[in-house]
């Protein structure tokens, strides 16, 4: 087994490594996204429009979901598929930039993923607006290997226009809804409605051509909607759409809510983590309660919940009831890296610092963007800190002892404790002032998200999920965009998760 960041710099990535092959794969024009581009923040701005002016993601997802009944979806929105008692299958988020990170993942993706059943593409297939005329390059073209089915959840950036392209591809080609009557003029609704995004008239004209990628009937996949249970083996796998704004309709929830009962083990797919950055986030529910009430309660047989979103890897083993619930991000499938150095010392849910995992470590998310905001602000002396001195002044902030411990010269210096400053770098709760929280919220909603980096390592991963009658074996695998992590990706994390 190769070394994973846990062990060795270069098991991270670090240091004089050979660039992988992923290249090969890549058109010969990519799109570089930057959300740091006012022309991509304003084609992107249904969220914000929705969380001024009224969501209705709730509304269109009911239109949605009532014209697949019509076509003949079943009414339950189960798929209900043959395989055995033992069978594997991948889970990878937030994918679709089609730029080098995205495409850093595919060939240990491939590899790993190379005898199982199917994969689940958790939140975010396309950047930035969910455009059918990008779905050829980010998501037909990188995994057109893939030679088993793909059925996935949509993310905010699917939703920003209005879905349409999400169900043509993933539900067995949905014909556009039928337009709504014209909301009452000087409204909230009527403004909204005058400043939403919409997708161009012939957008997705190359659709077919794009398909033929992936063509072969093993791999194709047909969902009953934007949200579905899997009935696979001895698990049942349920995913949900959390829409613009992460949360879930009425109408969504009774489903959720009816779909949960029974003895069977079950795993929740979401686009909104329920335990992220430390913090819970139980995700509510339009008309009362939550989803983490759905998937804490023991009748309903919960053993995990995987979410999208967050562009990294963080998993959560909270005790329940005498039980322990895998909370798991599981984000960093392609998009730009969420750091996790902002993370403060973990103490939420009885989980303590020693139960966490995340990947990157938090000292290698310190050292890259020490990195990236060193060239962005022309000041690499001053900015850049090496992966030691990183992960050096990491453990004194937090008061932990690191994964991989930093070379004997690293040193914690004044330079060091104020650039893990200026970057957010977390801290122990018991030092975190009034004043310091906010600043911390305010980087990583802020500053934390902008451009791609177009060197390795990336920090990407993706999950394998073996599933046998006793257990399911969880392994998060990681994709730096170095070669030898393409010949052989490292194991980053791993937990058995007990099905009884």
């Amino acid at each position: 087994m190769s070394d994973s960041s846990r062990d060795t710099a270069e098991g991270a990535g670090w240091g004089a490594a050979e660039r992988g092959d992923y290249t090969h794969l890549m058109p010969y024009k990519v799109e570089k996204i930057s959300w740091l581009n006012p022309r991509m923040l304003w084609a992107a701005r249904n969220g914000v429009l929705a969380s001024w002016f009224g969501d209705p993601t709730g509304r269109t997802r009911a239109r949605w979901v009532a014209q697949r009944a019509a076509a003949g979806a079943p009414a339950d929105k189960v798929i209900r598929r043959g395989d055995p008692d033992r069978f594997s299958f991948m889970v990878i988020g937030d994918t679709g930039e089609g730029d080098h990170p995205q495409y850093a993942v595919v060939p240990g993706f491939l590899k790993v993923g190379q005898d199982t059943d199917f994969a689940v593409l958790a939140s975010d297939v396309i950047y930035p607006v969910g455009s059918a005329d990008d779905y050829a390059t980010k998501f037909f073209r990188p995994y057109q290997a893939y030679r088993a089915p793909i059925y996935a959840i949509p993310g905010n950036h699917d939703w920003y226009e209005d879905l349409g392209a999400f169900m043509r591809v993933f539900c067995d080609d949905a014909p556009p809804l039928a337009p709504e009557p014209a909301p009452r003029p000087f409204t909230r609704a009527w403004l909204r409605s005058a400043l939403w995004h919409r997708p161009r008239p012939k957008d997705g004209q190359h659709l077919h051509e794009a398909r033929q990628l992936r063509a072969d009937p093993a791999q194709r996949a047909v969902q009953p909607g934007p949200y579905w249970a899997i009935d696979a083996g001895p698990v049942r796998i349920i995913g949900i759409d959390t829409g613009l704004l992460g949360s879930v309709d009425a109408e969504q929830g009774a489903w959720l809510r009816e779909v949960s009962r029974g003895p069977r083990p079950k795993i929740l797919i979401t686009g909104s983590p329920l335990y992220v950055d430390g913090e819970h986030h139980p995700c509510p529910i339009d008309g009362g309660g939550t989803v983490d009430d759905i998937v804490r309660d023991p009748v309903h047989h919960y053993v995990a919940a995987i979410g999208g979103d967050i562009h990294n890897y963080q998993r959560y083993p909270v005790r329940v009831d005498g039980r322990t619930l895998q909370y798991v991000v599981a984000g960093g499938g392609g998009a730009f890296m969420h750091a996790t150095h902002t993370i403060p010392r973990v103490g939420v849910g009885d989980v303590t610092e020693q139960d966490f995992r995340c990947y990157p470590l938090r000292g290698d998310s310190l050292a890259f963007y020490s990195r990236l905001y060193g060239r962005r602000l022309r000041l690499r002396r001053f900015f850049t800190l090496t992966e030691d001195e990183a992960t050096a002044v990491i453990a004194e902030r937090l008061g932990i002892t690191p994964a991989r411990a930093p070379g004997p010269d690293a040193r914690v210096t004044r330079r060091t404790r104020l650039v893990a400053s200026l970057l957010g770098a977390g801290g122990r709760p018991d030092r975190t002032s009034r004043f310091r929280l906010p600043v911390r919220k305010i980087y990583t909603q802020l500053f934390s998200p902008g451009s791609a980096t177009y060197s390795p390592p990336f920090f990407k991963c993706f999950l394998r999920l073996d599933v046998t009658p006793d257990s399911v074996r969880l392994r998060c695998y990681a994709a730096t965009g170095n070669r030898a992590q393409e010949i052989e990706p490292p194991v980053e994390d791993e937990v058995v998760i007990p099905l009884s």
